[in-house]
């Protein structure tokens, strides 16, 4: 876990990053956080990046709540506290609400993945059943395509060069993901009353952004705010017109500090 914190430290951002990449992918977004005094909070989840245990493996989805609960306890409780994930990460901000109802101030999804569009193969899906009783830390092979995710040629440079990007998952890590996504909206009514922002990719490749659309529409919370990218890819803040997208997370920070 690292924790970049402010001169003029205002209020901290707990951020989560998404599967088969790891927190150090986010250094641009996380120094203009800082620039604009906010403090982060933000580290590689189990099986993920620099962290310990198996590389894609997970022994169940608690483990990422755990982890998210663990970085929200180093925020400054005398200060505001703010929850971002993106993609995985999103749908793990969103169990974490439901789960464990952390005091925070507000969330921030970034197109959340509560619906894939690329899951395995029918039979596929059935073997996996299977093998989560018997060989749950069996990793399988789930290369990801950066020209997928995001349009800037440097990021999918970066990517592919990447040695802590992870192309391999277990049968219980896939298994755990899709019982998260269908308890993000079996649990949705346990999700807390606090102001909401959510930002989909309208051209993603990755989540089906439906979903997304559905689970915001059900959701009841008094303040929420839904922002659709036209044109942009599933990696809103690797997108060349991330600033924009930064420029209106901002704003919704601002809002809420007042």
């Amino acid at each position: 876990m690292k924790k970049v914190e402010s001169v003029n430290d205002r209020a901290t951002v707990v951020l989560v990053h998404g599967a088969f990449e790891h927190s150090g992918r986010y250094h641009e977004l996380v120094d203009q956080l800082q620039k604009d005094e906010y403090s982060v909070i933000y580290g590689d989840l189990p099986g993920q990046g620099r962290s310990s245990g198996k590389s894609g493996h997970i022994r169940s989805f608690q483990d990422y709540v755990n982890t998210i609960m663990m970085w929200i306890q180093q925020a400054d409780p005398d200060k505001k506290i703010f929850l971002m994930g993106h993609s995985m990460g999103g749908l793990a901000v969103v169990r974490t609400m439901e789960i464990a109802q952390p005091k925070v101030d507000g969330v921030i999804l970034s197109s959340p993945a509560l619906g894939l569009l690329k899951k395995a193969s029918l039979p596929m899906e059935v073997v996996s059943y299977v093998l989560n009783t018997f060989f749950p830390s069996l990793r399988i092979k789930a290369p990801q395509d950066p020209e997928y995710i995001t349009r800037d040629k440097d990021k999918i440079i970066e990517f592919q060069q990447d040695p802590l990007i992870i192309d391999k998952v277990s049968v219980r890590w896939y298994r755990e993901f899709q019982k998260a996504t269908r308890e993000a909206f079996s649990d949705i009514q346990r999700f807390p009353d606090i102001p909401l922002l959510l930002m989909q990719a309208e051209d993603d490749y990755m989540v089906k952004i439906e979903k997304t659309a559905e689970w915001f529409d059900r959701v009841q919370i008094k303040e929420k705010r839904y922002k659709q990218w036209p044109g942009l890819y599933h990696e809103i803040y690797n997108e060349p017109e991330w600033k924009d997208v930064y420029q209106h997370t901002y704003s919704f920070l601002e809002d809420h500090l007042k």
